[in-house]
C-alpha cells in the first residue's frame, strides 16, 4: 500500500537517497531543501525514479530553523498529497571538528537552530497535524552522540543528537495510546557532505584514527537508504527503531577488518578545514 512521506533536508545526501528509494516503490514524497532551485533540482533528479515506480514527487523549499515555513511545508504537503503518512527529520548541519574552547559563535548558533531546535519544531507541527488527520508517524534521525559516546572535536553536533533521543524518549512516552507514532532512523556512518565537513577539522593522527574507523564502519548513500526507505515505509510501533549499523553489525565489521580491508576513504578524501 502506497504512503506519503515528508523528508526534510532532502535535495541531496541520505534524505535524497531515502526519498529516490521510496519513489522506486511507488510512494508519494515531498522532497525538501532550503532553496527552490535546490528542490526543483532534486524534484528533476528524482523524475526517472517516480516514473519508473510510480511514486509522485513533489518540491517545497524550507528552512527549517523557521517555524513558519515548517508550517507552509505541512500544508503544502497536504495540498499535495492528501495525508501525510510519515514524516522524516532527516535535515541537519554540522560544523568541522572544533575544540570546545575553538568553537565558533556561528557555528554554536547555526547547528543548535537547526539540528535541535529546527526538528523540535517540526517534531510538534507534524504531530499537530497528524493528530488532526488521525494518525501517522515521525522519525527523527540519530546520529553521532545519540547513544552518549564522545570524542574530541564533536561536542557541538554530538550534544544537539544527545538532546535528540531525550526528547524523542518525552515524546514516545506522550504518544502512547494515541494514534501517533515517533520513531528513531538510524543510518550509521555514511560518506556524505556532512561527514565531510566534520572531517574538515582532523589532522595528524585524529586524521588517521577516523579514516581507519571510517573504513572499518563507513558506508555509501546507494548501501544504506534502500533499507532505511524499506523500514520507514514498514508500518512500525511506537518507539521502533530503523537502524543499518547495529552493534551485532559493527562488531562484525571490526573482526572482519582483521582479514579484509575497505577503502572507502583515502588521503584523497580529507577535506581542507
Amino acid at each position: 500500500m502506497p504512503k506519503n512521506f515528508v523528508i526534510t533536508g532532502s535535495t541531496r545526501g541520505i534524505g535524497h537517497g531515502i526519498a529516490d528509494s521510496l519513489l522506486a516503490r511507488g510512494h508519494g514524497v515531498v522532497i525538501s531543501g532550503r532553496s527552490q532551485s535546490s528542490v526543483d533540482a532534486a524534484v528533476e533528479s528524482l523524475t526517472a525514479a517516480a516514473v519508473a515506480g510510480g511514486g509522485k514527487a513533489h518540491g517545497i523549499a524550507c528552512d527549517i530553523t523557521q517555524r513558519a515555513q515548517l508550517q507552509a511545508l505541512w500544508d503544502g504537503a497536504i495540498e499535495a498529497l492528501g495525508r501525510v503518512d510519515v514524516w522524516v527529520n532527516n535535515a541537519g548541519i554540522s560544523n568541522r571538528r572544533q575544540r570546545v574552547g575553538e568553537l565558533l559563535e556561528a557555528d554554536v548558533r547555526q547547528v543548535a537552530e537547526t539540528d535541535l531546535l529546527g526538528m523540535m519544531h517540526a517534531t510538534q507541527i507534524a504531530m499537530r497535524g497528524m493528530v488532526t488527520q488521525g494518525s501517522g508517524t515521525i522519525y527523527n534521525m540519530e546520529g553521532f552522540g545519540s547513544s552518549g559516546m564522545t570524542t574530541p572535536g564533536m561536542s557541538l553536533y554530538g550534544s544537539s543528537k544527545f538532546a535528540l533521543t531525550y526528547f524523542n524518549k518525552c515524546m514516545i512516552a506522550e504518544a502512547r495510546g494515541t494514534p501517533l507514532k515517533i520513531c528513531y532512523l538510524s543510518p550509521g556512518i555514511v560518506v556524505t557532505d556532512l561527514l565531510r565537513q566534520d572531517m574538515a577539522g582532523t589532522s595528524g593522527e585524529d586524521w588517521e584514527r577516523t579514516k581507519r574507523v571510517y573504513n572499518i564502519l563507513a558506508d555509501r548513500v546507494e548501501t544504506v537508504t534502500p533499507f532505511l526507505a524499506d523500514g520507514i515505509a514498514t508500518e512500525q510501533p511506537n518507539g521502533a527503531r530503523v537502524a543499518w549499523l547495529t552493534s551485532a553489525k559493527a562488531a562484525g565489521r571490526f573482526m572482519g577488518a582483521l582479514f579484509h580491508k575497505r577503502q572507502l576513504l583515502t588521503d584523497a578524501d580529507r577535506p581542507s578545514a
